[in-house]
């Protein structure tokens, strides 16, 4: 990167994220504050300067540490307000704000289903008409990644009112959520949104609770170097990238240009690969290597230069003439790499790029006139020959994502959304995630128990509620019994909230969209979140959480099912014996099912030895199994015993 465009975006980040003020700036007017705990409050002052905390009639006093920083905690207040907010020195330094309630807080993280808007709901307009309650007071927190942790808030967050101005590009979930559970808690509730579409569980866990899990120990190695120093990051996640292809291809393609000799041409001036007409690639998601030639004059080959890929999506890793110069992951980012002297040469340059993509518009996704070489000299030379492109077999697999990226990352929606966030008071947390693990489902249990963990200590409260969304059924229902990544998704998270006393589990495997990952129907989804909170939170006892499976037993040809939580009784919607159920020994087979009280008896299929049961199995399953509130079943795989 030229000198002066270091120096102006150091300048850009020295700026506050928020205006002056004494207050950190995640208390603003119109917050609300939560109740009935300690009410911790934080900023930055003159060092050394004595202060006083005002909160309506109570206060405190504290004193600033030799960096400016203090800290402070109010005592507990009942749910009310509006109150005024005042911060003061000694030296007759102050700040105010007003419209400060005291209420419930919850914060609600996780992916594109948690981001998904309440104007994208299913006839959100009607909702919107009726959409003010100056008791419900919305905090959206922008998408930030960052390498390291951050001290304030991204300067577009900034509490709200609800109102039909206010609402409509809020998280859906998180909204519906608050409507709901107003109709019986009549507090004031504060909701901060923090998702961020297609991030991986890993992206929201600090770096230190990454490492005490074990996980992803190069990875996490590599971003630290890249936090000091982006130059020596990208050269170490090149070795190891490099390492990882020796291991699983004959030739090393940025050492060898003759590989490329039978690689197939890319169509002239097209961009993704899924719009290129080539059937194979239509689909297409994984690896694909290209490969172009420049030729340069001495002149230019001895100038400083930047390569200018354009925009791609999603992952790059790029070489030039071998050397290996970056890889940065992103959907609209440009790809600017500036290219050290000696790395280009006279005559004809290689330049190599692999692109990893798990989703759809693949590829170069900029106008092949983007892709240059800028040299220092002003001259500017297009990368006009013809590019060329070989697919990577789906069985050497994905290589490793880089660290850095926000969404197949490690830590870094962490850093730049939720760090600033704490110690904020929590009344509890909702988290919607899970579809951005479904590659690597066995790791996900003990990503969630981290992650939990995690925030727990960062929000300094050790028995934090968790509200867990379950994976909703996605895609066509199968004919046979099958394995499915997003259903041991869904076990993970069922098993891991099974196991926490301050965490529940909220089913939506039949309010999903066969044909989107995004269903519309968020308003129920927001409705069994307060069910949830009523039970977990609020300690409303008569509110079960609808049916679980407590165990499963076998009696000569018959395995009995039985399940608690059940409001009411347990039923079969659209029919009098419930489908989704399968036994399972070396095989799996779908089998015959009637309710019987609070079980469900299987009958055994001849020839087939069960181990397990499982009940709403694979990515889009067909499941009837509720109880007579209509919460359904949770879908489920377990042991068989024998009485």
């Amino acid at each position: 990167m030229p000198m002066m465009r270091c120096v102006a975006l150091l300048a850009l980040l020295a700026l506050p994220a928020h205006g002056a003020g004494l207050l950190n700036p995640v208390f603003q007017d119109h917050a609300v504050l939560q109740r009935n705990a300690p009410i911790r409050v934080w900023g930055v002052a003159p060092a050394g300067a004595s202060l006083t905390v005002l909160l309506g009639a109570v206060s405190t006093e504290t004193k600033a540490d030799d960096t400016g920083t203090w800290r402070a905690a109010l005592p507990p207040l009942a749910a009310g307000g509006p109150y005024t907010l005042t911060v003061k020195t000694g030296a007759g330094e102050s700040q105010t704000l007003s419209d400060i309630l005291v209420g419930d807080v919850f914060l609600c993280s996780g992916q594109s289903n948690m981001a998904f808007k309440v104007s994208a709901a299913n006839d959100a307009w009607v909702d919107l008409q009726d959409a003010s309650d100056a008791s419900i007071r919305l905090l959206n927190i922008p998408n930030r990644a960052a390498v390291m942790p951050q001290k304030v808030l991204p300067s577009a967050a900034a509490w709200a009112v609800a109102a039909p101005e206010t609402v409509p590009d809020f998280s859906a979930v998180c909204y519906y959520f608050a409507r709901a559970l107003r109709k019986t808690q009549r507090i004031p509730l504060g909701l901060i949104s923090a998702p961020w579409s297609g991030a991986g569980i890993a992206s929201f866990i600090s770096a230190q609770a990454l490492r005490q899990a074990g996980a992803d120990a190069e990875r996490l190695d590599a971003l630290k170097i890249y936090a000091g120093d982006p130059a020596a990051g990208y050269a170490h996640w090149g070795k190891l990238i490099e390492a990882w292809w020796r291991q699983r291809l004959e030739t090393a393609p940025w050492e060898n240009t003759a590989s490329s000799k039978d690689w197939a041409e890319v169509p002239q001036g097209r961009g993704v690969w899924n719009g290129w007409g080539v059937a194979s690639l239509e689909e297409f998601t994984g690896h694909l290597w290209f490969r172009t030639k420049v030729v340069l004059t001495a002149d230019q080959a001895a100038q400083a230069a930047e390569l200018s890929l354009g925009t791609v999506n999603e992952e790059d890793q790029t070489w030039v003439n071998g050397r290996f110069i970056a890889a940065n992951w992103g959907f609209v980012e440009k790809r600017n790499y500036p290219l050290a002297a000696g790395t280009l040469h006279e005559g004809e340059n290689d330049i190599l790029v692999n692109i990893h993509c798990s989703w759809k518009l693949c590829g170069f996704s900029g106008p092949p006139e983007a892709r240059v070489l800028r040299f220092a000299g002003g001259a500017v030379v297009p990368l006009t020959e013809p590019w060329r492109y070989r697919v990577v077999p789906a069985a050497i697999g994905d290589s490793p994502a880089v660290p850095w990226g926000p969404i197949t990352g490690l830590t870094t929606a962490y850093n730049g959304m939720i760090a600033p966030l704490a110690p904020y008071g929590l009344s509890g947390v909702l988290w919607y995630q899970g579809e951005g693990n479904a590659g690597a489902p066995h790791s996900y249990a003990g990503l969630l128990k981290s992650f939990m963990r995690d925030w727990r200590d960062a929000f300094a409260s050790p028995e934090l509620p968790f509200l867990i969304v379950q994976l909703a059924g996605f895609g066509q229902p199968p004919f046979a019994p099958e394995d499915s990544n997003w259903s041991r998704i869904r076990e993970a998270q069922r098993l891991t909230a099974g196991a926490d006393k301050n965490a529940a589990l909220i089913v939506t495997i039949d309010i999903g969209d066969r044909g989107s990952v995004h269903p519309a129907n968020k308003q129920e989804v927001g409705r069994r979140l307060a069910l949830a909170a009523e039970r977990l939170i609020y300690g409303n006892a008569a509110v079960k959480p609808g049916p679980q499976p407590l165990s499963a037993m076998r009696k000569g040809r018959i395995v009995t099912v039985a399940f608690g939580g059940i409001n009411g009784r347990l039923a079969a919607a659209g029919g009098i014996v419930p489908a989704g159920f399968e036994l399972c020994g070396a095989r799996c087979r779908f089998v015959s099912a009637t309710i019987s009280g609070d079980t469900v008896r299987l009958v055994m299929p001849e020839g087939l030895e069960p181990e397990r049961v499982r009940y709403c199995w694979g990515k889009g399953p067909v499941c009837t199994l509720y109880d007579t509130s209509r919460l359904p079943a949770v879908p489920f795989e377990l042991a068989i015993g024998k009485r």
